[in-house]
């Protein structure tokens, strides 16, 4: 029997933290340029934006012929630092100049949540953001091209990574620290609430 959930992403870390929650999902890439979402609107705040995000990912595979009957989740983090919204740096030098910008302060990672429930013959939406403020130890350089070297950080939004190397770097987080991974559990579980799913009961030996 296929999973109820379909995370709409690519993402390990999310795939990784709903494994470690024993919530059974299949993953179905969106493929959303997110560039041409983003432009489709004005400035957003980095909250906005990555709940504007999530949502776009999860409309997308929503409206694939294998939601039907299904709920999918949509995610997108985006990293905050004076203001300023940063996904994933993609390239050595950008990483290395915000590391450096990071280094001994504190940003806020904002990961949104957009739940679309196909079941029951209706296509409804609800999001929801979840915030946390994470504090970095104060790096040298010698440290931050080291970290960049490893290509870790190119590919995460804000630069670094709290479930791996980047971990050594973060001193403490103010949050939910499953959202500076990339997918708030506790989040997840009142937006399947909200649609009368308990995801307890996917713990149950099926019959």
């Amino acid at each position: 029997m296929r999973p109820v959930l379909i995370l709409a992403s690519q993402s390990p870390a999310r795939a990784s933290l709903l494994t470690r929650a024993h919530l059974p999902y299949e993953t179905v890439v969106s493929h959303v340029d997110e560039d041409a979402a983003l432009a489709e609107h004005g400035p957003l705040s980095p909250s906005d934006t990555a709940l504007l995000l999530a949502r776009a990912k999860a409309e997308a595979v929503a409206s694939l012929e294998v939601a039907e009957g299904r709920v999918i989740l949509g995610c997108d983090s985006v990293f905050e630092l004076d203001g300023e919204s940063y996904g994933k740096p993609y390239t050595a030098d950008v990483a290395v100049e915000r590391i450096t910008a990071m280094s001994g302060r504190k940003g806020t990672l904002h990961t949104g949540h957009w739940l679309v429930d196909r079941r029951n013959g209706e296509t409804l939406g609800e999001g929801a953001v979840s915030s946390a403020d994470v504090y970095f130890a104060q790096m040298s350089r010698e440290e931050i091209d080291d970290y960049v070297a490893t290509g870790e950080p190119l590919q995460v939004a804000g630069s670094f990574t709290l479930d791996g190397r980047g971990s050594v770097f973060i001193e403490r987080v103010d949050g939910d620290p499953n959202a500076v991974i990339g997918l708030s559990i506790s989040t997840l579980r009142r937006l399947l609430a909200a649609r009368g799913i308990s995801p307890s009961h996917w713990w149950r030996p099926t019959p």
